[in-house]
């Protein structure tokens, strides 16, 4: 991609609107009718807002928002182990900007800093483990979470920690997995989706083929898209080919970045680093066998659960009375039909996760669904 611009393009989304028009006529899509097309990753969804993407495309065609925000789905549980940490003498714990905000049983990392607790915004595991270097008398805790888009420069810290015997560092880990709850989605009889859009910077790592067992054993047509409006225009284009042509495959609209294999460099990382949980426990969805990571034992001096004697509780807890998180993120209800959106829950005052992470549903709804101007 040399410019931004090309796939901003007028002309180029006006062909594909009318493209996306006639699929959505010649298979009988209607609004009454619509084809659930799901766009997995929380990057997508605010894009789709953005470029008022659901706006413009034909009304038989309705974008269901999946559970593809990291910080959405943390447990409320592990923030309240990383406000533990973050409280134990001489430590620091460090973060993205996004994950401070989000609210645990009684308080975020955001409100516990201002109680006290040092907790500082990085943009990089290895903004950390420079931290670690600069104060060897303190004990840097880097908070690590996200998909297999930010696992990789994780390991690679932890990688980089043990190499230089950096014994004051180490990560609390979050990691989760994609396909694992899409399966979890697609196991669930209530649930009617007719495609997918897959998250184009996670294939960046793991490649198409993770997801071939949505086409296989599901049926369902999955394209790996890219994040700017034609890239999404023309992967629903490409899910209704699919459908029209009754196809079920794995298509890689985003070849320009996405290779189908993967980066071989950050696979080999992850998989000397991390082992699978057995299962984890996702905030609104439960329970998913297999879908978290934690750090193997050969790495135990750099996992902050061992060193801080953390144990995980794999049982969820509810969400706050009124707060349909859950709901949102699986695509049973739009954020607007929450009772608390734009009341009990807004940016500045979040009750759900939604609200708060720059992939959130909800707080995409606020930002680019006019609600900001509502409030």
């Amino acid at each position: 991609m040399k410019y931004a611009s090309e796939f901003r393009d007028p002309k180029a989304a006006r062909a594909l609107l009318a493209a996306i028009a006639g699929r959505a006529d010649t298979i009988g899509a209607t609004k009454e009718n619509p084809i659930h097309i799901m766009e997995i990753c929380g990057g997508h969804t605010h894009s789709i807002f953005r470029y008022g993407l659901d706006k413009l495309v034909h009304e038989g065609i309705e974008f269901i928002h999946g559970p593809g925000c990291p910080v959405c789905v943390l447990p409320r549980s592990r923030v309240d182990e990383a406000i533990e940490i973050a409280r134990r003498p001489g430590v620091i714990l460090t973060t993205f900007g996004d994950a401070m905000r989000v609210p645990g049983t009684r308080l975020s990392l955001l409100q516990a800093k201002a109680a006290g607790a040092d907790v500082r915004m990085v943009y990089s595991p290895l903004d950390a483990l420079a931290l670690a270097r600069r104060l060897p008398d303190r004990e840097v805790v880097f908070f690590g979470l996200g998909f297999e888009t930010t696992t990789p420069s994780t390991a690679l810290a932890i990688q980089q920690a043990a190499r230089e015997g950096l014994g004051n560092f180490s990560v609390f880990c979050n990691h989760i997995t994609v396909p694992e709850p899409i399966r979890a989605l697609l196991g669930d009889p209530d649930m009617v989706l007719h495609g997918f859009i897959g998250p184009g910077h996670v294939s960046m790592v793991i490649g198409v083929h993770p997801y071939d067992f949505i086409a296989q054993d599901f049926g369902k047509p999955i394209v790996v898209a890219g994040f700017e409006p034609t890239d999404l225009l023309q992967s629903v284009l490409m899910v209704l080919d699919q459908i029209a042509e009754g196809r079920a495959e794995v298509e890689n609209q985003y070849a320009r970045v996405v290779p189908e294999h993967g980066n071989p460099v950050s696979l080999a990382a992850i998989a000397d680093v991390y082992e699978r949980r057995p299962s984890f426990a996702w905030r609104g969805l439960g329970e998913i066998d297999a879908s978290g990571l934690r750090v193997r034992r050969a790495y135990a001096a750099f996992d902050a659960e061992v060193k801080f004697g953390i144990g995980y509780g794999a049982t969820p807890e509810p969400e706050p009375e009124g707060c349909a998180c859950g709901a949102v993120m699986t695509g049973r209800m739009k954020p607007t039909a929450c009772p608390q959106f734009g009341k009990g829950c807004t940016p500045d005052m979040p009750l759900g996760a939604l609200m708060v992470s720059s992939e959130g549903a909800c707080a995409a709804y606020w930002q680019y669904g006019g609600m900001r101007a509502a409030g």
